[in-house]
């Protein structure tokens, strides 16, 4: 993909837009506009100041096209810089089904990539692709309104990282369009995203409430469906089965989406904050604990999230219950099956991982045991390979994964989607970061569908398990507005 060098200075007024999108124009006619995958893409970055790209959100995206939100403040376990990423509208995008939609979604970036032209060099622009996979390869359901796989490269993009912002702007010059208009919508649409300059001053509490809250399936299921999955764990059907629970809730109000992000983001800012909409009405959001695999420079960092325990209620309770945890027999087996499948899906890659010591990670309702792991990974190995190897992992799915990805539809009486699926970025030099949708929450208007899930093992207690669910499920209602 070309690249030019940087347009700060070019894009002082609406002239100098005009004549850095006639020269394109030009360059695209010389160069034939239409690749045999599509028109010619010119993505122009610029940096526009410290604004927030959730105000952006805000302010930009509509109900009836793809938007993209992605929040990860810096943790202490993170080698990866924190960013904020909102995602509006898209120029291109693909939608498909089946098990093969990492390798299509692998085929659309490459094509799109080799047919955009990136005016700006700053290493917080250029185009970025974001994608969303659903838990299961085929999610063609009337209950979900997510493909298996969501690609898209957006219009309008904003990057936020420290103190600085970066906008990019993403065009398709069609020759039947007046260049003028293209350059009088583009630059009111940078003036006014410039402009921004609000910020979520604190938590937005819930103004109306909501009135209805109702299991999806009721928890004496739940409990029943622990029992039953602890039999066949004690037959030797599989080692492991992460059952998940769901709740719906509904408003008098449509649910405010961004609102519900700012509140997610400050409540738990070690976690990552994420969103991402059907183009049909619903958004799913998260606030994930879990990163299923971040890539940067080639190095590759991940993370094995398993075995939970609650926050004491006291610093010494909390501290006892850290100990417990660290120590318990059945968390720890729990643990060690997500650390080995990572590290063999890893060396399957050809790659050689690297454990760091077993540690946890604590958030405000709940503590994880955590693994972190790192590789270098070499040029022919791509992110989305990656993400295609390790989703879903058996922190979300079980041991051994395929039989229990087929098994889980037996004990759940819902969708998925995407809650436990695979959501996240990359760039155009193969940088980009995935997290794994748990604790999270379909919203479409005025009613929402709440996820959390726990892993069963052969220790597990049905009222044990049912009270880790209800836990993290608080963390969303206390969130969502």
């Amino acid at each position: 993909m070309p690249v030019t060098s940087s347009c700060n200075r070019l894009l002082q007024s609406r002239r100098d837009l005009y004549q850095l999108l006639a020269a394109c124009q030009e360059d695209s006619v010389t160069e034939d506009s239409v690749t045999k995958d599509g028109p010619r893409i010119f993505s122009v970055s610029l940096d526009i100041g410290p604004v927030d790209p959730l105000a952006v959100l805000h302010q930009l995206a509509q109900p009836n096209e793809l938007n993209f939100y992605f929040e990860k403040r810096n943790r202490e376990s993170s080698s990866i810089p924190g960013r904020s990423i909102a995602a509006i509208g898209s120029v291109d995008q693909l939608q498909v089904q089946g098990r093969h939609r990492f390798a299509a979604a692998n085929e659309f970036v490459q094509a799109t990539s080799a047919r955009t032209r990136s005016v700006g060099d700053d290493p917080l622009g250029g185009p970025y692709w974001f994608c969303s996979f659903t838990f299961s390869n085929d999610a063609a359901n009337q209950d979900n309104p997510f493909p298996a796989a969501t690609v898209f490269l957006p219009r309008w993009q904003v990057i936020r990282q420290d103190d600085r912002a970066v906008l990019t702007v993403n065009l398709v010059l069609h020759s039947n369009r007046p260049l003028a208009h293209v350059v009088d919508e583009t630059w009111e649409t940078i003036q006014a995203i410039k402009a921004i300059r609000y910020e979520f001053p604190g938590p937005v509490f819930q103004a109306h409430g909501w009135t209805t809250r109702r299991d999806v399936t009721d928890t004496q299921h739940f409990k029943q469906a622990v029992r039953s999955i602890r039999t066949a764990i004690q037959r030797q059907d599989f080692h492991k089965l992460v059952l998940a629970h769901a709740i719906d809730v509904r408003s008098p109000l449509p649910f405010q989406t961004t609102a519900t992000l700012h509140n997610l983001r400050t409540l738990y800012p070690d976690c990552y904050t994420v969103a991402t909409s059907s183009g049909t009405g619903h958004t799913f959001v998260s606030a994930s604990p879990e990163r299923l695999v971040s890539l940067r420079d080639r190095q590759l960092y991940t993370d094995a999230l398993a075995g939970s325990a609650p926050r004491g209620k006291t610093t010494d309770d909390d501290a006892a219950v850290a100990e417990q945890l660290l120590h318990s027999a059945k968390d720890l087996h729990e643990h060690q099956l997500v650390v080995d499948f990572i590290s063999g899906c890893l060396q399957q890659l050809g790659l050689t991982p690297e454990r760091s010591p077993l540690r946890l990670l604590r958030l405000p309702n709940i503590q994880h045991l955590h693994t972190p792991l790192r590789a270098v990974v070499p040029p022919q190995v791509s992110l989305l390979d990656i993400v295609a190897a390790l989703h879903p992992t058996p922190a979300v799915a079980g041991v051994p994964r395929d039989l229990t990805c087929q098994q889980i539809r037996r004990y759940e009486q819902f969708e998925r989607s995407l809650y436990a699926g695979a959501i996240g970025w990359l760039d155009h030099q193969g940088n980009g970061e995935f997290i794994v949708g748990i604790r999270s929450a379909l919203i479409d208007g005025c009613c929402a569908r709440l996820f959390a899930g726990a892993g069963i093992v052969a220790g597990s207690d049905p009222e044990q398990e049912l009270a880790e669910v209800q836990l993290k499920l608080q963390a969303l209602l206390q969130a969502i507005v």
